[in-house]
């Protein structure tokens, strides 16, 4: 059924003179208790969260894990930097999202080819990381393989634990071009997280298979040398795209738009319309360190830029 604006009003208003709107089980009514509800619910632990959704992609087991999510204000200091206030607060307002606030999440990802268990980046901090692997019924010692898709902070942050490898028993990777910059640049997380554990790394460049199914593909931009991977198995593909978009609307839907943490802003905004007009013509479902959990989803082209879908079932079975 169809309702006119008139219509829907009228229920609105139908709703709000009953004593309120229900949502979840709490009724807030219209009157002067209303911000001392809120402000309680503000003050009360946020609900647990699923910290892994595992899926199959061919043979392959894939598990995303989130090792941290927080809040930041003002995004429009982090994304868009190279449009109005009023075209962000449009864009954002057409997908529904506040345009004062936006949520981070920190997605490593582990893929289990049952001969490798494969974990791609390391989140904020030790701590973050290990808990999110526990409830996927991973130990530290379990992992074979550690990628570094790049060097940012919060993705090195779990290398280290109280000075010792988190991952002790695994072999270390990353592109050579994202490691020789970052070891000139006198980064402070670098010298403390990385540096120790150079010694066991293996660097890579462009199109390098980490194991048979999964190979390395640059996407620079985001920084110097930052690495994109293609999963592979029985026909089945998904792309990890690390950094290569922030967020999903400011971002990704806007691929032109400039990020702060961009290092080449120009550069990481080619990478982007490559390699998600890629993903778009070829279906393939993408998994993106900071889309919302469980990051996994796909991309269609649209107007000049692109529509993220979140993934439902369809990797399911």
């Amino acid at each position: 059924m169809t309702y006119s604006l008139s219509r829907r009003a009228a229920l609105w208003g139908g709703a709000l003179a009953s004593g309120g709107l229900l949502v979840g089980n709490t009724a807030f009514a219209q009157n002067k208790n209303t911000d001392k509800t809120m402000d309680k619910m503000a003050e009360r632990p946020q609900l647990h969260m699923a910290k892994a959704r595992g899926f199959k992609i061919g043979a392959f087991h894939v598990t995303a894990l989130l090792a941290g999510s927080v809040p930041r204000p003002e995004p429009h200091k982090i994304f868009g930097l190279n449009v109005s206030n009023e075209e962000f607060v449009a864009a954002s307002q057409a997908n529904f999202i506040p345009s004062d606030r936006a949520q981070f999440f920190f997605t490593p990802t582990v893929v289990d080819t049952g001969k490798a268990v494969i974990l791609f980046d390391t989140g904020l901090n030790a701590a973050g990381i290990t808990a999110a692997l526990s409830q996927a019924g991973y130990r530290p010692d379990d992992i074979t393989h550690v990628v570094i898709t790049h060097m940012h902070g919060d993705h090195i942050g779990g290398l280290m634990q109280d000075g010792a490898p988190t991952f002790a028993k695994a072999a270390y990777i990353t592109g050579q071009v994202e490691f020789d910059h970052w070891a000139k640049a006198s980064n402070k997380r670098f010298e403390s997280n990385v540096r120790p554990l150079a010694e066991k790394m293996m660097f890579i460049k462009d199109g390098a298979d980490i194991v048979s199914g999964i190979t390395s593909m640059a996407a620079f931009g985001h920084t110097p040398g930052h690495m994109t991977y293609h999963i592979e198995s029985e026909g089945q593909h998904l792309l990890l795209i690390a950094d290569l978009a922030n967020h999903y609307v400011w971002s990704l839907a806007y691929p032109d738009w400039e990020v702060k943490f961009d290092m080449d802003k120009e550069r990481a905004a080619a990478s982007r319309r490559k390699v998600l007009g890629m993903v778009a013509s070829d279906r393939i479902p993408l998994l993106g360190y900071h889309m919302p959990f469980p990051a996994v989803g796909y991309v269609e082209t649209k107007d000049q830029g692109f529509r993220y879908v979140p993934a439902s079932y369809q990797l399911m079975g």
